[in-house]
C-alpha cells in the first residue's frame, strides 16, 4: 500500500477557533463566539472559501467577499487571511509517523485543499514536505475535496491503482469520496488512533 495524507487537520494543526481567537480577540470573545466566526468566515470550506482554496478567487476578493459577507472591516478579514499559515505548524506525533513510514521504504504522497500561497509557504518552510514523492494541492490543478475529479487526478499522477492507495484525512466527506473513487482511507483523529487502525486492517508496513 502507498500512503496519500491530507495537510491541514493531519500533518499540520488547524484549530480555526483558536486562530481566530487570536486574531479578532475584540469579536471572538469565548468559545460559542469563536465557534460563530469560524462558520461565517470560513463557511464550512465551501462558499468563497473554497473558492480561494480551489484557485479561483485571489486573497484580495476573498478579503473584500468576507467583509461584505460578515460585517468585519476589511483590515480585520485581512488579519485573518494572513494569519492562517503561521497556524499551519507540523503536528509532531504525525512527522514522527511519516518519518516511519519512510524509513520503511513506503511512497508518500498528499493530497490538500489548499490556496496557492499558503502551499509556497509550507514548502519553503517545512522540510517534512520533501519526505513525499508527489501530491497534488487544489489551487494548482483548480480542483477541491470532495468533488470526485480531484482524486482522479491525483490518482494518475501518483501512478498508482486506487486500491493501492490509502488516504488519512480528517474530514469525513472528504475520506468518504476517496472510498467512493476506490481508494482505500481513514479519517484521522489523532496519530496515534491512525497508527492503530492502519495497523487494525493490515496496511501498516513498519514492525
Amino acid at each position: 500500500m502507498h500512503f496519500v495524507f491530507d495537510f491541514a487537520g493531519v500533518l499540520f494543526q488547524w484549530q480555526p477557533a483558536r486562530l481566530v481567537q487570536r486574531t479578532l480577540p475584540q469579536r471572538a470573545t469565548d468559545a460559542g463566539s469563536a465557534s460563530a466566526w469560524v462558520d461565517a468566515i470560513f463557511q464550512g470550506y465551501g462558499g468563497d472559501w473554497g473558492e480561494f482554496d480551489r484557485g479561483t478567487m485571489d486573497a484580495s476578493e476573498l478579503v473584500h467577499r468576507i467583509a461584505r459577507r460578515t460585517g468585519l472591516a476589511p483590515s480585520e478579514a485581512q488579519a485573518v487571511v494572513d494569519a492562517v499559515p503561521h497556524e499551519l505548524q507540523p503536528v509532531p506525533e504525525t512527522v514522527a509517523l511519516v518519518r516511519r513510514l519512510r524509513e520503511a521504504g513506503q511512497r508518500l504522497f498528499y493530497l490538500s485543499n489548499m490556496p496557492l500561497s499558503y502551499a509556497e509557504h509550507l514548502e519553503r518552510t517545512h522540510d517534512v514536505i520533501g519526505w513525499f514523492e508527489s501530491g497534488v494541492i487544489s489551487a494548482r490543478v483548480r480542483q477541491i475535496k470532495p468533488e470526485p475529479e480531484i482524486f482522479v487526478t491525483a490518482q494518475r499522477r501518483f501512478g498508482l491503482p486506487p486500491s493501492q492507495l490509502v488516504f488519512v484525512d480528517d474530514v469525513a466527506v472528504n475520506v468518504q469520496a476517496a472510498r467512493e473513487a476506490g481508494w482505500q482511507a481513514l479519517q484521522f483523529i489523532d496519530a496515534a488512533d491512525c497508527e492503530a487502525r492502519l495497523r487494525a486492517h493490515g496496511w501498516w508496513p513498519v514492525p
